[in-house]
């Protein structure tokens, strides 16, 4: 699937031609800079490697500024392969958000907000006890019983336990492009998406 490395900037609502007042996102979507070219006779596929956001060349590896200096580009914060690209890029290249059309529906993949340590009923939905009587003293949001006995005398993998919560891959499928503005870089899209406010995301169409 082609697409672009973004970052969420925030949230927004806007109305359409009937008057319905639509929630949407903004992201700044591009442009990214081609800086590797992946071919079937090389690398046994073929896909382009995109970056995108200027990085400081002090916070840099040498790796990474051999890496961009071949593409003839800036060192990158965030690089990302996508397949599916109908044009023929090289190196160097740059892909606008005007890969995008008004109308059309892509997918939002990212990192979702990280929540810290959280209990039962926040994390997993348990309803807890429900109410303060017969003998409840502080009892109310625990997990309650979470094994047998002396058999199997383990708890099992999976169980639905307290924990952290949150700062995991999330895609968010079929979000309509409500918005291209070419010349801020901006995608709006319908809905939302994963991530805190200047968070990197992924748009594939």
């Amino acid at each position: 699937m082609s697409g672009l490395i973004g970052k969420k900037i925030g949230m927004t609502s806007i109305f359409d031609e009937n008057g319905k007042n639509i929630p949407c996102t903004v992201i700044e979507a591009g442009p990214c800079i081609v800086t590797q070219v992946r071919t079937e006779e090389v690398d046994g596929y073929k896909a382009i490697q995109l970056g995108f956001d200027d990085a400081t060349e002090k916070s840099a590896t040498k790796a990474d500024l051999g890496h961009a200096k071949k593409a003839g580009t800036s060192v990158k914060r965030k690089i990302a392969e996508f397949k599916g690209f109908d044009e023929e890029y090289k190196l160097g290249d740059a892909i606008t958000v005007e890969h995008f059309t008004e109308g059309e529906f892509v997918d939002v993949s990212g990192i979702s907000k990280g929540k810290g340590f959280q209990g039962v009923v926040k994390r997993h939905g348990f309803a807890g006890v429900g109410q303060a009587t017969h003998g409840q003293h502080n009892r109310l949001r625990a997990p309650g019983s979470i094994g047998a006995a002396s058999y199997p005398a383990r708890v099992f993998k999976g169980m639905k336990m307290a924990g952290r919560m949150g700062t995991d891959k999330v895609k968010v499928e079929n979000l309509r492009v409500l918005k291209v503005v070419a010349e801020k870089n901006l995608l709006v899209v319908k809905g939302c998406v994963p991530g805190h406010k200047n968070a990197y995301v992924i748009i594939q169409k």
